[in-house]
């Protein structure tokens, strides 16, 4: 979709950057990045939240072999 953007690069040169696959992939990966420092936490939170309280105590009813 990006290259779409090279049809008017006669009006922005700067425009010719996204046919290379490398520009585009690195703008792809700062665009990840962004959106999981940025919406990660939040959605780590609310996840907590839906799933309770967590036991990390070691259950007490196992079978003990003597």
């Amino acid at each position: 979709m990006l290259v779409w953007l090279t049809d008017f690069s006669h009006i922005f040169g700067a425009l010719n950057l996204f046919r290379y696959l490398t520009f585009r992939t690195l703008g792809a990966a700062a665009t990840g990045l962004f959106l999981v420092f940025f919406f990660g936490p939040t959605i780590i939170s609310s996840l907590r939240l839906k799933q309770g309280k967590a036991s990390r105590s070691a259950p007490t009813d196992r079978l003990r072999i003597s």
